[in-house]
């Protein structure tokens, strides 16, 4: 991938077990580029003083003399922040100063691939992200929305389907499906759909791509209400 394309990032964290842990997790992930890892927010400042700006810091909150918290709140042009703690209790500030996430350690790399794709469907920071990092087995697969039809629930893993294949990744359903754009719609309680490749309507069944996904009752007013219908 094209360096001007990835998101440039710098991992701040006193623990080095938790450095290694995020720089191995970046270093996995294509469209991250870490610029730093610094040890404490004083090293920190001093980076983003006397470099270029970056996209995302990996902030760790609880850390001595400067909190992640008080550290970001001093930035007069913060850039996108994931928050990383051992402590959920931080979990409501951290969305106060409008985090992109907050991964709560140990940190799993399926959690934060999905912190990644927030940030990559930020408008700020990608205004026209037009796909998703999934995760199946080892491998990782770059999708792009167009190319799926179906999002399927699948106990703790969701079905990815595409033209030529399933991608299965591990996630919640509802999680998932918020990092969706608007062209996807919630037709029943186990599958969303993309709008723009459905094919037919037939009472209460959706055909699309090959599959035929039936249309929950609760859903059904909000489906007609997307076709125009």
């Amino acid at each position: 991938m094209n360096n001007q394309n990835r998101i440039t990032c710098i991992i701040v964290d006193d623990e080095l077990s938790s450095q290694k842990v995020l720089q191995h997790f970046v270093s996995e992930t294509e469209v991250l580029e870490l610029k730093q890892t610094c040890i404490n927010t004083a090293e920190a400042f001093k980076y983003l003083q006397l470099n270029s700006a970056v996209d995302l810091l990996f902030l760790d909150i609880n850390m001595p003399k400067q909190t992640g918290l008080d550290f970001y709140k001093s930035l007069q042009h913060p850039p996108a922040v994931i928050f990383t703690t051992a402590y959920p209790q931080y979990a409501v500030e951290g969305f106060e100063v409008n985090a992109t996430d907050y991964l709560l350690k140990p940190i799993a790399y399926e959690r934060f691939l999905t912190a990644i794709n927030k940030v990559l469907n930020e408008k700020a920071l990608q205004p026209k992200q037009d796909f998703l990092i999934l995760k199946e087995n080892k491998a990782l697969h770059k999708v792009f929305f167009s190319d799926i039809a179906v999002i399927e629930a699948f106990g703790d893993y969701v079905k990815v389907h595409l033209a030529d294949k399933t991608i299965v990744t591990h996630s919640t359903f509802s999680g998932f499906i918020e990092q969706l754009p608007t062209h996807f719609i919630r037709v029943h309680k186990s599958f969303s759909i993309n709008l723009n490749k459905m094919e037919q309507l037939s009472g209460n069944q959706i055909q699309i791509s090959g599959h035929k996904i039936p249309i929950g009752q609760t859903y059904k007013s909000k489906v007609l209400k997307a076709l125009d219908l």
